[in-house]
């Protein structure tokens, strides 16, 4: 794709150095759920592995290339997933990792990372006010600030998704894409509007943190003072220029849905697939339901990127009393 940072050489050679547990991950008709979202629908399904989000394709292209580099230590800030996925493969190659991370994130993404090794610093704030912290922190002790979605290495091990999707028969005609930072979004798009530039590549973000989806329909930077959904790992509020100058050459839509819309994709997800996923990971589902004429008899990928999730949360969104709502 001419014009974004991402080059499908490295793409490939991503693959080279992910752990293969990341690679290669179902894709699959989940027939269960076509009678509700009338549509054909595929589950590209990113939980099923070690830290159960598609975020280790991105770092462990990091890792590896400060481990040949000679490098010793690495800090990020995370919602949750992405500290995970950073502390697994920094483990794994000798580095110390530092995560920063806000107070609110969910309790069991950082129980998670604790147990993987990391050193955790909470902060007062969201986000953002993490990704600062975290760079004050690289700055104090001369190491590398990984910044998720900046760092081409994230982009171009979540475009391995990408690459994955594009060689499976038989085609689909779009794919769904949680929006945040854009890592998954330019990465994924990127590859797919190279090799199939007919399969429409729509992100889909919630309404509660419209940031990014409303930079790309702008087409320049919006910023927000705030954020308000359960869908925490994509609660970004100062989208990155270099990243919506990616998105917009790769995304042909951008779209908010509902905070009850995302509620009611997890409980699908549940009922009809067996599958339990973080509200970010039902952003696809709940696009559809939200937009019925769009998608009819049209056949769909939902990229399903997390699992981690607090279980105390996750009873009260998709808990017995909600779910004949679905």
């Amino acid at each position: 794709m001419q014009g974004t940072r991402l080059d499908t050489a490295r793409i490939r050679a991503a693959r080279r150095v992910i752990d293969p547990v990341f690679l290669d991950t179902p894709l699959y008709r989940c027939e269960a759920l076509e009678p509700l979202l009338g549509c054909a629908v595929s589950v590209k399904l990113e939980t099923a592995n070690p830290v159960r989000s598609f975020k280790a394709r991105g770092t462990e292209v990091v890792a590896s290339r400060l481990a040949d580099r000679g490098a010793r230590a690495v800090v990020c800030a995370s919602a949750g997933n992405l500290g995970q996925a950073l502390a697994w493969s920094g483990r794994r190659r000798g580095l110390d990792v530092t995560v920063v991370a806000s107070r609110s994130a969910p309790s069991a993404k950082l129980d998670r990372i604790r147990a993987l090794g990391a050193r955790l610093e909470l902060v007062d704030g969201d986000f953002d006010v993490a990704r600062e912290r975290a760079a004050a922190v690289a700055r104090r002790d001369g190491i590398r600030l990984v910044e998720d979605s900046l760092d081409i290495e994230t982009c171009e091990g979540a475009a391995t998704i990408g690459l994955e999707l594009v060689e499976t028969t038989p085609p689909f005609d779009a794919v769904l894409v949680a929006l945040g930072g854009g890592a998954l979004a330019t990465g994924v798009g990127h590859v797919v509007k190279a090799r199939a530039p007919d399969v429409e590549v729509i992100c889909v973000q919630p309404l509660g943190a419209p940031a990014m989806t409303h930079s790309w329909r702008r087409r320049r930077v919006v910023t927000t003072d705030s954020t308000d959904t359960i869908a925490d790992g994509v609660a970004g509020r100062r989208p990155i220029p270099a990243v919506l100058d990616d998105l917009l050459l790769v995304a042909d839509d951008a779209v908010l849905v509902r905070e009850e819309s995302i509620t009611a994709g997890m409980r699908l997800l549940l009922d009809h697939a067996g599958l339990v996923v973080e509200p970010s990971a039902a952003l696809g589902v709940a696009a559809v339901l939200e937009d019925r004429d769009r998608f009819a008899g049209r056949h769909v990928v939902t990229i399903v990127c997390g699992s981690n999730v607090d279980v105390a949360a996750y009873h009260r969104w998709v808990g017995a009393a909600g779910r004949h709502s679905a």
